[in-house]
């Protein structure tokens, strides 16, 4: 069966961003974007529990926007003036960006790291008197506590925000020729909010090889794989599968 509609597991990107755009005029398709998990912060009352004081840290190592905006959110919910003094160690210039939305960027003493946290670690070996706080989600990737660990560095891990399923019930009685998913907890949610989901004829792309693990684990055919040799994106991965599958 010809690929004629796409539903694509995240929220929609932003206005110059959406190289999907660009496939959907090609190939006359129907793409449509509907986030399959979302972000929800820790409660104030619930992080009180776990006795983290954010007033006991000299610096905050920043992996993630979410981790920027629930930082800040509990700040002011716990009455935590943050200093101007504070460091912000940031895993990227987009996330170091970020901070602008919370403070006056050129006054305070940022560091920015390449994109991953192995960048980060020899700038943070340089502040080592530092205490450092971690914001963090409930599925926080495990390289980031392993590496901060073994450059032996005083940080704590603080859950600040959870990743959960959204509720799709209204997509039930919809059907797309393919579905797209960036991450295990995509599967997670299709699965908690379809219980009997089954296959059949719905192509299935995904990208990355955590993804892929998941939707294997699940039982589901993988039609479409990212990146691979000469299709780097998931765009160009499903026009070759579109243009070998007419």
């Amino acid at each position: 069966m010809p690929i004629k509609s796409i539903l694509v597991s995240q929220p929609q990107p932003a206005n110059g961003k959406n190289p999907f755009e660009a496939l959907a005029k090609k190939h006359n398709l129907k793409i449509d974007f509907r986030p399959f998990i979302h972000v929800e912060g820790v409660p104030e009352q619930e992080f009180r529990k776990n006795r983290i004081l954010l007033s006991d840290y000299t610096g905050v190592i920043m992996t993630s926007r979410n981790a920027v905006d629930h930082y800040f959110r509990l700040a002011k919910e716990t009455r935590f003036k943050v200093p101007d003094d504070m460091k912000y160690f940031c895993i990227s210039e987009a996330v170091a960006y970020y901070l602008q939305n919370y403070i006056v960027y050129r006054k305070r003493k940022i560091f920015v790291g390449k994109q991953r946290i192995t960048d980060l670690i020899p700038v943070l070996k340089r502040q080592k008197s530092e205490k450092f706080i971690v914001p963090a989600s409930d599925i926080q990737r495990p390289i980031i506590p392993q590496e901060l660990e073994k450059a032996k560095l005083d940080f704590t891990n603080a859950v600040m925000f959870r990743t959960v399923c959204s509720d799709l019930s209204d997509l039930e009685d919809v059907k797309y020729d393919m579905l797209v998913f960036y991450s295990p907890s995509g599967i997670e949610s299709l699965f908690k909010n379809f219980p009997d989901f089954e296959q059949g004829t719905t192509k299935i792309a995904v990208f990355g090889p955590t993804t892929q693990k998941a939707v294997e684990e699940a039982g589901l055919r993988i039609d479409v794989r990212a990146p691979q040799p000469g299709t780097p994106s998931m765009t160009m991965a499903i026009e070759k599968y579109i243009k070998e599958n007419p």
